[in-house]
C-alpha cells in the first residue's frame, strides 16, 4: 500500500489495510509483515492526525535508519492515535522530532507503562495540575506580584536554584494576610484533563499523588477533590493571621521531588518501568529522569529538551493518550 494511496483520515484506515495483520513503514509505502517490532515505540496523536503525518514521520525515520512497524489506530480520551514498533529505540531520532515543528503530539519512546498493570504517577502541582502558579498569585494579591514573578519564572527555567529562589520569593509575602490564601485556593483553574486523568488512572489501580514545591494549602485542596494518595509540597509559616515570610521544614525541590517518587514506588510496590512523572519546570527534571517515563507538559524549552515525553498540544488528557497507547497492539484491522 503505497503511502499515497491512503486515505487522508484514520477512519479509512482498516478497510485499506484489512489484507495483512502488520504492516512495515518504509520511506513511500506500508508493506505486509507477519510479526510487528515492538523494540522501542513511537507515539502519534491529535485531532487532525491523517496521512501526511505518517509520510513525514517516514521520511524521518529513513534518515535515522529507524525500521518502524504500524499497529491499528486507536482513540484513547477520543483522541486519535497511532502507535508504531521501532528496530530500536535512537536518541538521534528523538532529537530529529523535536528539531522540527508538529501540529499534534508525537513522541519516541524506549519503554511505555501500561494502563493494564497497576502503576504509579507523581505530578508537580503549578502549571500541571493546575494552570497557575499559586505564589505568583498570592504575590499579586499581596501587591508584590512583579517581583515574585520575575523570580518564579528564572526558577523553572533552571536560572536559578530552586530553594532558595523560593525563600527569596516567600520572604516577599511576609505580612500577608493569611485569607489570601483562601482566595487563591477558591480559585484554582484546574488544567483541562486532570479529573479525567486521575479518574482514569484511580480505575486502573494506579496510585496518583502530586510532589510539588508549591505549598500544602493547595495540594491538599486538589487531594479533597480528586481522591490523591499522597501530597508532597511546602508548608507556609504563620505569624497569627499574617504570613510570617518563611517555609517551614525541608523544602521539596528537585531532589525531593525524585526521593519522593522512588519512595512511594517501593510502598506501593509498584516497578520502576510503571511509574510516570509528569510536570513543566526546571525541578521536575530528576524526578522525571527516575520515573519509567517522564512527561513534560507545555514546559520550558529546558524542559522539552530533555523530557522523554512532551506535551505541547495536548493537556493531562495526554497523559491517557500515552499509556493507553499498547492498547493498540491488541486491535485488529478488520
Amino acid at each position: 500500500m503505497l503511502l499515497s494511496q491512503l486515505p487522508p483520515t484514520l477512519s479509512g484506515w482498516p478497510l485499506a489495510l484489512c489484507s495483512a495483520p502488520h504492516w512495515l513503514l518504509t520511506s513511500e509505502a506500508l508493506l505486509p509483515v507477519d510479526e510487528p517490532l515492538d523494540a522501542a515505540w513511537l507515539v502519534l496523536f491529535g485531532k487532525g492526525l491523517g496521512a501526511h503525518h505518517l509520510a513525514r514521520l517516514a521520511a524521518l525515520l529513513t534518515h535515522h535508519g529507524v525500521s518502524a512497524s504500524l499497529y491499528p489506530p486507536g482513540e484513547p480520551a477520543g483522541i486519535p492515535l497511532l502507535l508504531l514498533g521501532t528496530s530500536h529505540f535512537s536518541p538521534a531520532l528523538v532529537q530529529g522530532i523535536k528539531a522540527e515543528t508538529w501540529d499534534l503530539d508525537l513522541c519516541h519512546l524506549a519503554a511505555l507503562p501500561s494502563l493494564r498493570e497497576p502503576g504509579l504517577l507523581v505530578m508537580d502541582m503549578d502549571s500541571t495540575a493546575i494552570q497557575i502558579e499559586c505564589i505568583d498569585e498570592i504575590a499579586r494579591l499581596a501587591g508584590v506580584g512583579e517581583q515574585v514573578a520575575a523570580v518564579t519564572a528564572a526558577a523553572m527555567q533552571g536560572k536559578l536554584e530552586f530553594a532558595d529562589s523560593l525563600r527569596n520569593r516567600v520572604a516577599l509575602l511576609a505580612g500577608a494576610p493569611v485569607t489570601i490564601l483562601d482566595d487563591v485556593a477558591g480559585h484554582m483553574p484546574w488544567m483541562p484533563g486532570l479529573r479525567l486523568m486521575v479518574d482514569t488512572l484511580k480505575d486502573a489501580g494506579w496510585k496518583v499523588a502530586i510532589a510539588s514545591g508549591g505549598f500544602t494549602r493547595f495540594a491538599g485542596e486538589l487531594q479533597r477533590a480528586l481522591g490523591l494518595d499522597a501530597i508532597f509540597a511546602n508548608e507556609l509559616a504563620l505569624d497569627g493571621d499574617r504570613l510570617s515570610g518563611q517555609v517551614s521544614g525541608r523544602i521539596v525541590d528537585a531532589a525531593v521531588k525524585a526521593e519522593v517518587l522512588e519512595r512511594l514506588a517501593a510502598d506501593y510496590t509498584v516497578p520502576p518501568s510503571q511509574t510516570v512523572a509528569v510536570g513543566d519546570g526546571a525541578n521536575d527534571l530528576k524526578m522525571m529522569g527516575v520515573a519509567g517515563l517522564g512527561i513534560a507538559i507545555h514546559a520550558k524549552p529546558l524542559v522539552r529538551a530533555q523530557a522523554a515525553a512532551t506535551l505541547n498540544h495536548h493537556d493531562l488528557e495526554g497523559v491517557i493518550c500515552l499509556l493507553g497507547a499498547l492498547a493498540c497492539r491488541d486491535l485488529r484491522w478488520c
